[in-house]
């Protein structure tokens, strides 16, 4: 059982705490809920936070308006302390001070090259990104935010059966093909940084753009 932190930094519950709540948690605006919010945009049962294989995760259940995490819609989501967790208009941060500033000072020492920058400019700067800077992070360089959401590469999952393990080479076999088809069909003219693409092969990419897509979206609801 894993006790979580939620902080309101925006919204009609601004200010809030819930501190060291054990999981199984859900969120949402209908009595119940363990975090009950304020807000009408919120669904009645909005999301679900649970431990699972030592990962805190969250879920959305099917809520209205959706779910954001550092930006991106998400279905299911891997927590990580300093996360900003988007429902209706509230502004969540997951994580405690000490978790946030431990997970810090880990990744200053990671290598990000290979991690993909999450869009957190999307949010208020007034309500989310400044909040993080000035009050956890007092005098901190101005990188730590960006530093916290970077999705690095995601470990594969672990205590698959050999059929899940079989399928999940398969597809990513696939993904690994279409890919190397579509690197060696660029071309690089001379005295140029730029490479050029054919728009079959564009379109090819937009294709694969798409099945990423759908297998995300299927993950995340497996029973539609």
């Amino acid at each position: 059982m894993a006790l979580v932190t939620l902080r309101v930094l925006d919204g009609a519950d601004r200010g809030r705490v819930f501190a060291n709540v054990p999981t199984p948690i859900t969120v949402g605006r209908e009595e119940g809920n363990v975090v009950q919010l304020n807000d009408e945009r919120v669904s009645r049962y909005h999301l679900k936070i649970q431990e699972d294989q030592n990962k805190v995760v969250l879920t959305d259940l099917e809520s209205t308006n959706g779910t954001k995490v550092n930006g991106e819609s998400v279905q299911l989501w891997i927590l990580r302390p300093g996360d900003i967790i988007v429902i209706g208009r509230t502004v969540l941060l997951f994580g405690s001070d000490e978790e946030i500033a431990a997970r810090l000072a880990r990744l200053r020492g990671a290598d990000l090259s290979a991690g993909v920058p999450l869009e957190v400019d999307e949010i208020d700067p007034l309500a989310a990104t400044a909040a993080l800077q000035a009050e956890f992070f007092r005098g901190d360089e101005p990188v730590a935010e960006s530093t916290l959401h970077t999705l690095l590469p995601p470990e594969l999952p672990r205590g698959l059966s050999p059929g899940q393990l079989a399928q999940l080479a398969e597809l990513l076999q696939y993904l690994h093909l279409r890919l190397r088809q579509l690197i060696l069909s660029v071309r690089i003219p001379p005295r140029t940084d730029q490479v050029v693409l054919q728009q079959r092969q564009w379109q090819n990419l937009l294709d694969l753009q798409n099945r990423l897509a759908n297998y995300i979206r299927e993950v995340g609801e497996p029973d539609d």
